[in-house]
């Protein structure tokens, strides 16, 4: 079996609205500026909204995730309009396993998107990547059983809700909170 650091496959694609593509280094203010206009909607759920963080911080970690991509170790998106060029929303592939192969995506949007349809339709077209280039066998996205918002994109794509893992982690105010676990396969 190939080595997955030696998978050769596209670092971007797009939808009928999106680009989608690896994170270059370079795209920290455009991350930065979402995570700051999005803050209140992110700190529920993202351990990282709840971090004093600089746009330096940022680059950092979106350089971090380029060198990560490259090695094939996980596989973060950024989402941008087509039209326009706009950062709307993180994404990728994550919790990779090779061997099967199966991924996990997660996503966020800037909230001055937020209800406009992007994340489904990135969603959309990450699923189709990771079936297409990938040859993924099984997709799944995890989140708090309460984050309403994240639970409607599995249930608009047709992912099975699997289960629901009850105390499975603590959340960022420090209490036990139950995952749902959706999963598409092939």
């Amino acid at each position: 079996m190939k080595k997955p650091i030696l998978k050769d496959f596209p670092a971007e694609f797009t939808t009928e609205r999106l680009l989608i593509r690896m994170p270059i280094p370079g795209d920290g203010a455009a991350v930065y500026q979402a995570i700051m206009h999005s803050l209140q909607d992110l700190k529920p759920w993202m351990p990282f909204a709840n971090q004093t963080q600089t746009e330096e911080d940022v680059e950092g970690n979106i350089r971090e995730s380029h060198i990560r991509f490259l090695k094939r170790e996980d596989l973060r998106l950024l989402v941008f309009l087509k039209e326009t060029g706009e950062l709307v929303a993180s994404s990728g592939l994550h919790r990779i396993d090779w061997s099967v192969p199966k991924f996990e995506i997660g996503y966020w949007v800037d909230s001055r998107f937020s209800g406009k349809g992007y994340v489904t339709e990135a969603v959309e077209g990450i699923c189709r990547f990771a079936f297409e280039q990938l040859h993924a066998r099984r997709i799944e996205i995890r989140c708090d059983s309460t984050n309403v918002k994240s639970r409607a994109v599995p249930d608009r794509l047709g992912f099975a809700l699997e289960g629901i893992l009850k105390n499975d982690a603590v959340n960022v105010d420090n209490e036990l909170r139950d995952t749902c676990i959706y999963a598409k396969t092939k």
